[in-house]
C-alpha cells in the first residue's frame, strides 16, 4: 500500500506530495516551511529518506536543502539544472526506492518545457505506474508556462513542453493519476486548473498538449501568456543557490513612533486587515495587502526588492500566518510588526485616514459627474474581455511607478472582485489623492448601467 499527501500552499498556487509506504517517504517540489512536511510524515509516522525537485523554481523559495539537512534525506535534482550545492544529480530513467517492503520506487522523466532541465516523478508500485509528480510540465487541463528562464528559449520550451506532455501520455497508463505542483493559481502556469484532480485518460480528452497539432498548440500558449510577477527574477537565483533556513521567530515590536519613522524614511509599512476594516481607518500611508488573499504574490510582486517592510496585523495570529506566507517568496525578515488597531499605531493628536468603499451601482451614478476618474488595475488579459469605456487602464504591478499617469479628480478604482482594486486605492490614497475602491464583481458593472466594451 502506497499513500500521497498532498502539502497544500494555496497563497501560491502551489502544492507539494509527501508518499510513501509504511516506513519510508519522498517528499516532492517542498515549500519552504518544513515543519508542514516534518508534521505530515510523523503523522504518517514514516522517514522522509529522499527530497525531489521537478525544476529550480521560479516562483517560490524551495524547502529542498533544508528538509534534506534536517531528515539526512538524499536531495534528487535534475542533472541539468545549474546549483551550487550539493545534490544528487538525476538523469532521465533513473530509478530509486522509496519504500523497498511496499515495492514503492521513483523513476525519473525527463520532460522539458516549463525549464530546459525539468524533470518528472512516476511513483511505481509493483512496476505499476500509479501517480506521475509533473511539477511545472503536464497540469490540469493545461500546461507550466514556458517563458521564464529567457525570452530567446521560449518558443523552444513551448515546443518540448508539447512533447514532453505527448512522452506522459504515451509512456503511462490511462489510470496514473497526475499530481502537478502548479496550477492551482500560479503565474506559472500558462492556464489555471480546470478542476482539483486528474489522470493520464483525463488529460488525453482534454488538455490542448495532447489534443492540438504542435503548431496550434504553441501559437495558443504563446498568445496566452500573462504577466510575469517582478518577483520570480529573485526566485530561481536564490534556488540555485541554495536557499538559507527559514527564521519564523516573532518580529521586532513597533511602536506608534517607530511606525510613523519607518513612513517618513520611505519604508513600506503593509497592514495585513481586511480591505473593509482598512478602508475604515488606517496609519495615513500605510498600504493594504490582505493576509487572507495573495499576500505574499502581490506584496511581493509591488515592493522594490529588499525594500524593509513593516507589518501591521490585528492579532498575533494573523501576523505569524503572513510571515510565514512571506518567506515562501523569499521576504524573510520583517523590519518590525504590531498587532492590534489603528488607535494603538497612531502617536498622540493622529486620526487615522480613510476612504470610501462603493460598488458598480455606485459609480454609475456618479460616472457622468465632473472630477470622477476611473481607474481599471486588472491586467491587459482580463481588460481585452471588457471594460468601462473610459476607463484609465494601469495594472496593479505597475501603479506604484504610475502613479503620476491618474488624472486629476476623485480615483474610483476596479479590478475583478474588489481585492486588488484595495490594494490599488491604498496605493493612491498614500500618494495623497482622493480615492474610492469598488468593492464589487465587474459582471455587476454592466447590469449597474455602465457601459463596458471589449476591444
Amino acid at each position: 500500500m502506497f499513500f500521497v499527501d498532498t502539502i497544500e500552499v494555496a497563497g501560491l498556487g502551489n502544492r507539494g506530495y509527501l508518499a510513501g509506504g509504511g516506513r519510508t517517504a519522498v517528499e516532492v517540489d517542498p515549500p519552504r516551511d518544513v515543519d508542514r512536511v516534518l508534521t505530515a510524515a510523523a503523522r504518517r509516522g514514516v522517514r522522509i529518506t529522499h527530497v525531489v525537485e521537478t525544476h529550480v523554481h521560479n516562483d517560490y523559495v524551495t524547502g529542498g536543502l533544508e528538509l534534506s539537512r534536517l531528515t539526512g534525506a538524499a536531495y534528487l535534482v535534475p542533472a541539468g539544472a545549474r546549483v551550487s550545492f550539493a545534490r544528487t544529480p538525476v538523469h532521465d530513467g533513473d530509478a530509486t526506492d522509496v519504500d523497498p517492503a511496499a515495492g514503492l520506487t521513483l523513476r525519473a522523466l525527463a520532460t522539458p518545457g516549463h525549464t530546459p532541465h525539468h524533470t518528472s516523478y512516476v511513483l511505481e508500485e509493483g512496476g505499476t505506474a500509479v501517480a506521475v509528480f509533473t511539477g511545472g510540465s503536464l497540469l490540469i487541463g493545461t500546461v507550466g508556462r514556458p517563458d521564464l528562464v529567457e525570452p530567446r528559449l521560449t518558443e523552444r520550451l513551448a515546443r518540448e513542453q508539447y512533447a514532453s506532455a505527448r512522452r506522459l501520455a504515451a509512456e503511462l497508463p490511462d489510470d496514473t493519476a497526475v499530481l502537478p505542483t502548479h496550477g492551482f493559481g500560479s503565474f506559472c502556469s500558462a492556464n489555471q486548473a480546470a478542476g482539483e484532480s486528474t489522470t493520464i485518460g483525463k488529460e488525453k480528452a482534454s488538455n490542448a498538449a495532447l489534443t492540438r497539432d504542435v503548431d496550434s498548440f504553441v501559437a495558443n500558449l504563446l498568445a496566452g501568456l500573462d504577466d510575469v510577477p517582478a518577483y520570480y527574477v529573485h526566485m530561481g537565483p536564490a534556488n540555485a543557490a541554495g536557499p538559507a533556513p527559514v527564521d519564523l521567530t516573532p518580529p521586532a515590536p513597533a511602536d506608534a513612533d517607530e511606525i510613523a519613522a519607518r513612513l517618513a524614511a520611505g519604508e513600506w509599512v503593509v497592514d495585513l486587515r481586511n480591505r473593509v476594516a482598512f478602508a475604515e481607518g488606517h496609519v495615513s500611508g500605510s498600504l493594504n495587502f490582505e493576509a487572507e488573499g495573495q499576500l505574499a504574490t502581490y506584496l511581493a510582486w509591488l515592493i522594490p526588492w529588499g525594500k524593509p517592510v513593516t507589518l501591521l496585523a490585528e492579532s498575533a495570529e494573523q501576523l505569524t500566518t503572513a510571515q510565514r506566507e512571506l518567506t515562501r517568496v523569499g521576504i524573510d525578515r520583517p523590519a518590525a510588526a504590531a498587532t492590534g488597531a489603528p488607535a494603538g499605531w497612531l502617536r498622540e493628536g493622529e486620526e487615522p485616514a480613510s476612504f470610501r468603499r462603493a460598488t458598480f451601482a455606485d459609480l454609475a451614478e456618479r460616472r457622468s459627474e465632473d472630477g470622477v476618474v476611473v481607474l481599471d488595475v486588472r491586467r491587459s488579459s482580463e481588460r481585452a474581455g471588457g471594460f468601462i469605456e473610459g476607463s484609465v487602464h494601469i495594472p496593479i504591478h505597475t501603479l506604484r511607478g504610475r502613479l503620476d499617469e491618474v488624472p486629476g479628480g476623485e480615483v474610483w478604482v476596479y479590478c475583478a472582485g474588489g481585492a486588488r482594486a484595495a490594494i490599488a486605492a491604498s496605493l493612491v490614497d498614500a500618494s495623497g489623492r482622493d480615492v474610492v475602491a469598488v468593492d464589487d464583481s465587474f459582471a455587476a458593472a454592466e447590469k449597474a448601467g455602465l457601459t463596458v466594451r471589449a476591444d
